[in-house]
Order: C-alpha cells, then structure tokens, then sequence
C-alpha cells in the first residue's frame, strides 16, 4: 500500500466517525487533493474503508468517509451543529434482507443514518425541523 494510501487511512481510522474528502485532506500534510480522492476510491474499492452520501440543508452535499470491514455502523446526523453520533453496530441488516426476499431483490448492501438534533442543541433550544414522514405519503402493498 502505498503512503498516501496508509496516512488516509490512519485518519480515517483515527477519527471515530465520518470524514469528508475535504476534512481528510486537511488533516495530511504533503498529498494534494488528487491523491486524497484517488486513495479513498482504493480503500474503498477494497472494503478497508465505507462511505456515504448525505445531504445537510445547512452544510451541503457530502460523501463521508468512515472506517470499513466487518463491523458495519450506522449514523446520527446533528443537523444544527454538524456531529455524528455513532449509533453502533448495525441492527437492521436483517430486516432489509427479509423485505428484500419479500420483493424479489438482491439486496447486497444499505445505508443507514437518521438526521436531527442531538441532545446538546436540543438543550441550547433548537428546535427541530419537520420529519421527512410528515410531508410523505404511505403506501401500503
């Protein structure tokens, strides 16, 4: 593995909780923004590391960057002050794949993080936005 490679992964791996491109290259001296995005593009092609979309009306869209393997985790995402929380090993696995028998797919992997406020904005008295559910409409089979 190359050093440019080993370094992003030891801040991935150091951090605890999701990256940003953006973050990650600011925290490696001496590899350009190229080399950060041609490393993570490896280790995630080769499941040392995992990553995802999120969408932040406040910060914007980012992929983030988290460690890989065989502990899959899920997220929370404070919308106010920007912090992941990490919410543990995943327990819905399970789930998706019976819903995935059910329908008839392959499910060969999710994503999974929740958005809103955590405990330190909500006792600033932020006050939390409407659920995606509120604005959604069920559909039942």
């Amino acid at each position: 593995m190359t050093k440019a490679r080993k370094t992003v992964l030891e801040v991935v791996e150091q951090e605890g909780s999701p990256l940003s491109a953006r973050q990650i290259g600011a925290r490696i001296a001496g590899h350009d923004t190229a080399t950060v995005y041609r490393a993570l593009h490896y280790l995630e092609e080769k499941g040392l590391i995992d990553s995802f979309v999120l969408h932040c009306d406040r910060h914007g869209t980012e992929r983030y960057y988290t460690t890989g393997g065989a502990c899959h985790r899920h997220w929370f995402h404070c919308v106010e002050c920007h912090r992941f929380i990490d919410l543990g090993e995943c327990v819905v696995g399970d789930m998706i794949e019976k819903i995935g028998r059910q329908k008839g797919l392959a499910v060969t992997g999710h994503t999974f993080f929740a958005t809103g406020l955590c405990a330190d904005c909500q006792a600033a008295g932020k006050m939390p936005g409407r659920l995606p559910s509120d604005t959604c409409s069920t559909q039942t089979d």
